[in-house]
């Protein structure tokens, strides 16, 4: 996969936890574990990204 497809997928996943961070504020709490565990998953699905994007492009993971 190349960094650019990488990074336009991180921005995507980006976007993704914060629409879900904002609907868990708001959502009724018989709603708010299903959009916690889907929060649970863009953020995993991020941080591999984040990962696999730093490893292209020379960074170490622990610079972040």
């Amino acid at each position: 996969m190349s960094i650019k497809l990488i990074a336009r997928d991180l921005y995507r996943l980006q976007r993704e936890v914060d629409r879900l961070e904002q609907a868990l504020e708001t959502a009724p709490l018989e709603k708010r574990s299903r959009i916690e565990a889907q929060l649970r998953d863009a953020r995993r699905q991020k941080a591999s990204l984040r990962s696999a994007l730093d490893g292209r492009i020379g960074r170490s993971s622990s610079s972040t």
